[in-house]
């Protein structure tokens, strides 16, 4: 019986051994996560107080000098510029992140075998590509963060802006590194070409100047905040300056893809497969519609989402208005309950609220009656 009774007391002592090794171990890692999600909600403090007080020395600065003030934008976000050269030619970028990632411009890398990017400090280091969408002209590239101290920019919500309101563009503009440039929103909603014949939606127009060089480099607001990515001017032919009337990608875009050109090197947008042309008053008149409203399916894709949906195509060649046009198609005219006046209201609703597996449901005329048709969205083929 004594035996037993030994070995039930070092049983017990075993036990209480493991519970308090146990409640060590599980103290240890709570106290851990506790301290590493202090340190998390510190950061994120840390900064929320430092961009509050950028914003507090612009208002101090524009009550002491009358001016705009983009001298103390400037001095904030000059060291988070960089220019990017490549073998094939010169543009501009800035800092992301603090692990060392860049955002510029497809166009600006595109083709390049090797890519370098130069600091305002001096420093210059090579770079490897991230992530890349050549149908948003965008860009992630990557240095090594030890190279120099990183100074990220804080991006703002480009939905925000208004016609009207005062950006600048900064950049190296024909190799001039460091070049800020100001001006205002001439307008929004714009849209550019992209390879495939597709558009780049949500454009910015701006008239601060922007020449070769520039491309990539950030388009800011009165705060501070990155609103856009500097891509495109518009030129006389064969000429590359500037005419008043520069573009900018949307920093919402950039919100948007980010994580998946970091995470995937590469964004899928939401794909229909139609091709076609918006509906004018004259289209109208001859096809017989109310109103010059929506977009007029010429060709469906074959084995694209629009052919499984059952989407039909022009089958008639005309004349209308002097040039020649397949009629006898669909006239898209909504999308889940809004209503397409253009072929940018299509696709400016599913690149901001749809990917590729999503189901939506279009609004079409099709022999003078208005028929729902619902399917799910692809993902668009690469350019060719």
């Amino acid at each position: 019986m004594k035996k037993l009774a030994e070995i039930s007391s070092s049983s017990k002592w075993m036990y209480v051994s493991f519970v308090l090794i146990a409640a060590l171990i599980f103290g240890s890692s709570l106290f851990t996560y506790t301290y590493l999600n202090v340190q998390t909600q510190f950061s994120t403090l840390q900064t929320q107080l430092q961009d509050l007080q950028q914003q507090i020395d612009i208002l101090n600065y524009v009550n002491q000098t009358g001016l705009m003030p983009w001298p103390k934008i400037y001095d904030q976000i000059k060291y988070s510029i960089v220019l990017i050269q490549t073998e094939i030619g010169l543009g501009s970028g800035f800092i992301y992140d603090y692990e060392g990632r860049i955002v510029t411009n497809y166009h600006v890398i595109e083709g390049a075998n090797t890519i370098q990017v130069t600091f305002l400090d001096g420093n210059i280091t090579d770079a490897n590509r991230v992530g890349e969408d050549p149908y948003s002209d965008l860009a992630v590239i990557k240095v090594n963060p030890d190279i120099t101290k990183l100074y990220p920019v804080v991006l703002g919500n480009s939905s925000e802006l208004i016609v009207g309101e005062p950006v600048a563009a900064i950049g190296n503009p024909f190799g001039l590194s460091d070049t800020i440039t100001a001006g205002i929103v001439s307008a929004l909603g714009r849209d550019l070409e992209a390879p495939g014949h597709y558009r780049i939606v949500d454009i910015i127009q701006v008239d601060a100047a922007i020449n070769p060089g520039n491309s990539g480099g950030p388009l800011v607001n009165l705060e501070g905040q990155v609103v856009g990515v500097n891509t495109a001017i518009i030129a006389e032919e064969d000429e590359r300056t500037f005419l008043g009337v520069g573009f900018a990608i949307p920093s919402d875009t950039i919100t948007r893809e980010i994580d998946d050109l970091i995470n995937f090197g590469t964004y899928k947008h939401p794909w229909v497969g139609i091709a076609g042309i918006d509906v004018n008053l004259a289209i109208a008149q001859y096809i017989g519609l109310e109103k010059p409203q929506g977009f007029l399916v010429i060709d469906v894709v074959p084995d694209s989402p629009a052919e499984d949906a059952g989407l039909r195509g022009g089958n008639q060649t005309v004349v209308i208005g002097g040039r020649e046009i397949k009629i006898g198609g669909d006239v898209i005219v909504g999308i889940d309950g809004l209503n397409v006046r253009t072929l940018n209201d299509l696709v400016v609703y599913t690149e901001r609220n749809k990917r590729p597996g999503d189901i939506v449901s279009l609004a079409i005329i099709r022999d003078g009656q208005e028929i729902i048709k619902s399917f799910t969205l692809g993902e668009r083929p690469p350019p060719s």
